[in-house]
């Protein structure tokens, strides 16, 4: 066997992150991620089943859509490999929310404009506590080129 066989070639995505990376599904776990028909999940139960004689163990995972909380299911041998998304949460400061947009920025000052206000209840809360004059720390998650604001908080008042 030759040593070109082994090389392998990875696409970057931005800066060097990729969307997703591989794992095991024997070694996916509950409240970890995984991606489910293209959508990045949230494992909510898990459970493996044996099967005959040549058969393979199966893994039957239950996940919640992390963006849209749709139940989503997949049935996957054991010893195959499945997708789990890159997830990242950040927090930011809410400066403005002009035409349904949060106006965001981050702990070193940069400013993130393209977060739509969530149409859920999260989203009258975000509103209503901005108009009230609060300061407020909105937690964004993102994975696989998608964002969202999952969380709010009033900001600790500096003295």
């Amino acid at each position: 066997m030759s040593d070109d066989e082994h090389h392998e070639t990875f696409e970057a995505a931005g800066a060097g992150a990729s969307l997703t990376y591989p794992m095991q599904c024997s070694a996916l776990r509950k409240n970890g991620h995984v991606v489910i028909k293209g959508r990045p999940c949230k494992i909510v139960d898990m459970s493996t089943s044996k099967t005959g004689k040549h058969g393979h163990a199966k893994v039957h995972l239950v996940a919640i859509d992390i963006f849209t909380n749709k139940k989503m299911e997949d049935i996957s041998p054991s010893t195959h490999n499945m997708d789990v998304p890159n997830v990242r949460r950040t927090e930011y400061q809410l400066l403005d929310i002009p035409d349904g947009f949060l106006s965001l920025m981050d702990g070193d000052g940069n400013s993130k404009d393209d977060v739509k206000v969530p149409d859920t209840d999260l989203g009258k809360e975000i509103e209503a506590a901005f108009e009230e004059g609060k300061d407020l720390m909105v937690t964004i998650i993102s994975a696989m080129g998608e964002e969202q604001a999952i969380s709010w908080k009033e900001a600790p008042q500096e003295k």
